[in-house]
């Protein structure tokens, strides 16, 4: 009789093709073998880490001191007067609807 693991994996539904050259191949069996795991699970776990850091990347940016200050002077400035937007809000928008009389 087998017990199942207190955790659950997801269930592996979908399956990814990949070509590559023998040299990267080797280097992935190379670097799945010192991580003692297969390179199926090597692959997978560092292609998620690096979508990770790239969708965190466009969500989220870092700044040094002299940055931050730069950026919290820009927000606190009064706002600059752009003629061209000051005419573009005079002007009715097209998406009104024509007033009918």
């Amino acid at each position: 009789m087998t017990t199942r693991s207190m955790t659950t994996r997801p269930i592996r539904t979908s399956k990814l093709d990949l070509r590559l050259s023998p040299e990267a191949k080797q280097t992935l069996n190379a670097a799945a073998h010192e991580a003692r795991c297969s390179v199926s699970q090597f692959v997978l776990t560092s292609a998620l880490e690096r979508a990770a850091e790239t969708l965190t990347e466009r969500h989220r940016f870092e700044l040094n001191a002299d940055q931050w200050e730069e950026f919290m002077a820009a927000l606190d400035a009064p706002p600059r007067i752009v003629p061209q937007l000051q005419r573009l809000f005079r002007e009715p928008s097209p998406f009104d609807a024509p007033k009918t009389t």
